[in-house]
């Protein structure tokens, strides 16, 4: 295909689109930056759990092993597949979707018949694909994209409130030490 078709802003945030597949692109990867606000206070209530696992360590003299990831790795943020497919609607229109997640090759393939929930995406990228119902396999496929949760690890953030709690227990006791 040359160019996607230009989307009318009088299209609606979502809709049905019902047609036949006409062509699947090849799948590559986006990924999605971390934002600095959410990063920052995670790393440094982790980094505070962190010295305190050093400090024990070196009190029982007893080296203490650290998962840690890097902080570029980590700001970076989670990598998720998109498939473009192109589907020609119910009234003759090629509109251009995305799949957002693993899609297998043999799951929609061209001449397929789909419909799904579609919506906008910010700025000028294709519609979002939702739930896909393939009329022709009738097969439903839900892809999932990577989230923050997965891309930050179960580990990380659990540490995080480790240190959160620990950061607050300090606070407290500096506040009440103070009177």
């Amino acid at each position: 295909m040359t160019s996607p078709p230009q989307i009318s802003a009088t299209m609606p945030a979502r809709c049905v689109i019902m047609g036949r597949v006409t062509e699947v692109e090849e799948s590559y990867a986006r990924e999605v930056g971390v934002p600095p606000i959410v990063l920052y206070p995670l790393m440094l209530c982790t980094t505070l759990v962190d010295l305190l696992v050093v400090l024990c360590g070196a009190l029982l003299r007893v080296r203490m092993p650290t998962a840690r990831r890097p902080l570029k790795s980590l700001r970076k943020g989670p990598e998720y597949m998109v498939t473009p497919i192109w589907v020609r609607n119910a009234d003759d229109s090629l509109v251009e979707l995305e799949v957002h997640g693993h899609l297998n090759r043999s799951a929609v393939i061209r001449n397929d018949r789909i419909r799904t929930i579609a919506r906008r995406q910010k700025g000028d990228l294709p519609l979002l694909a939702g739930t896909i119902e393939n009329l022709t396999t009738s097969r439903m496929l839900r892809p999932r994209r990577a989230t923050l949760m997965t891309h930050l690890g179960l580990g990380l953030v659990l540490q995080a409130m480790l240190g959160a709690v620990l950061l607050v227990l300090i606070g407290t006791a500096f506040v009440l030490g103070n009177r």
